[in-house]
């Protein structure tokens, strides 16, 4: 087997010569990036932070409300709001809904018009699989190296790698709402004379809607998946606490910060659930 080892294919080598050449040719594409980048994280901060945490609940409550109409939701939604509150984890929570928040208006500005282009020509969305494949197959671990390289310490890698994790998920989910539109409806659109761009407001993506909302729905899921993993690399949020409590082997903290995650999943998933 040493034959075969002798000469072997140098991946690591060329992966780190791609990304010296990125970091020394794209320093003033990265500078931008990561100034947009904290301007967005700062907005949400302070949105979240500012109001009274209670303020913050009734809105949500309200919110939570309008969408769904139902009030068993709202209920659970403002016991999940006070439970958070009691345990503490307020500041930790705005954080990692930050992060969150962030990761959402990224990946569906990019992911949903790409999942309708992908929709629109198949040979794109051949093309597009395998990188997407590799997206989500790759360890989470190995983004934080290069955003560490392009980006240094604090939430934007986080950030930076949460995005290249949960991207591939409205890409496919737009993709597969858009690309499933009944032929029958199509054929009315054009027998009625819309045009391309008519049939894709009026026609393609109401009918997508609930893929649509179903990949936000696992944006978020996937953005509090990576919390613990963005705190390596100093995110805030409620990564924090869990990575404390596993160095120090603190049982308590631990079950207290990964109740708190798992609370504000759900309670996302339901403000957001839409069905058909």
């Amino acid at each position: 087997m040493d034959w075969l080892t002798e000469h072997k294919i140098p991946v690591g080598k060329v992966s780190k010569r791609v990304f010296d050449w990125l970091q020394e040719t794209g320093e003033p594409f990265f500078d931008w990036l990561s100034w947009f980048m904290e301007l967005m994280i700062e907005a949400f901060l302070w949105v979240l932070q500012t109001p009274h945490p209670l303020i913050i609940g009734a809105l949500v409550v309200a919110a939570t409300w309008a969408l769904q109409r139902n009030w068993k939701t709202c209920v659970m939604v403002a016991l999940g709001f006070l439970f958070i509150l009691n345990q503490g984890y307020w500041e930790e929570t705005t954080e990692s809904l930050t992060l969150v928040l962030s990761a959402c208006v990224v990946c569906m500005a990019v992911g949903v018009p790409i999942g309708i282009a992908a929709a629109h020509r198949p040979r794109l969305f051949t093309a597009m699989r395998p990188v997407l494949d590799l997206m989500q197959t790759l360890p989470t671990f190995v983004y934080l190296i290069p955003a560490i390289v392009f980006f240094g310490i604090g939430m934007v890698p986080g950030l930076i790698a949460t995005v290249i994790f949960v991207l591939p998920a409205p890409i496919r989910l737009t993709h597969l709402g858009v690309s499933s539109t009944p032929e029958p409806l199509l054929e009315a659109a054009q027998a009625f004379g819309a045009t391309p761009r008519q049939t894709l407001w009026k026609v393609e993506l109401p009918y997508a809607l609930p893929q649509i909302m179903a990949g936000l729905n696992q944006t978020i899921m996937l953005s509090l998946s990576m919390v613990v993993i963005a705190a390596l690399v100093g995110a805030d949020g409620l990564g924090v606490p869990v990575l404390r409590a596993l160095n120090s082997v603190n049982t308590a903290l631990g079950f207290e910060s990964g109740f708190i995650i798992v609370v504000v999943a759900i309670m996302l998933d339901r403000i957001l659930r839409v069905e058909r």
